[in-house]
């Protein structure tokens, strides 16, 4: 059986999804979709903590799916501009799993990111797979991926 590391991008997740379709992301389908491919042996949320009881609800919804969730504190700077990012968290644990499993996937359409799976794959032999929004996925990211989904259909959370 397949052995899958899955890192998904809460944030990138949640701007693209509502941008391109107005709604928001189901995760449990992405973790269907995703274990129907083999075994989910590491799964990772990355998510930006503001202490609000909705995050926090959410949150928990993404653990007893089966992921581990990572979280950063939101940093609100004095000239207006915020930091929450992932970028250097998310590649560090994509390229450590790499090495133990078959497939990585990527839910994230940030082309940072489009590096990372060209290393992974010609270091560790693996697949990677990138789900992300149409329109709102880097090109590159989805020229680097073996195989790009487009987060459409049963993947929206419609209400």
């Amino acid at each position: 059986m397949k052995k899958i590391a899955l890192f998904a991008d809460v944030q990138n997740l949640y701007y693209t999804v509502r941008q391109a379709h107005g709604c928001h992301f189901d995760y449990s389908a992405l973790w269907s979709q995703v274990s129907a491919q083999g075994e989910i042996v590491e799964a990772l949320a990355y998510a930006i903590d503001r202490g609000d009881s909705k995050q926090q609800q959410f949150q928990q919804i993404l653990r007893n799916l089966g992921f581990e969730v990572r979280l950063k504190p939101y940093i609100q700077r004095s000239d207006g501009s915020a930091k929450g990012d992932w970028d250097v968290g998310i590649t560090l644990d994509v390229y450590e799993a790499a090495s133990r499993v078959d497939l990585v996937v990527l839910a994230s359409g940030d082309g940072d990111f489009d590096q990372l799976l060209e290393r992974v794959m010609r270091r560790f032999g693996v697949q990677t797979q990138v789900y992300g929004a149409p329109g709102l996925t880097a090109l590159s990211l989805i020229r680097q991926a073996t195989h790009y989904v487009p987060i459409e259909g049963c993947l929206l959370k419609r209400h």
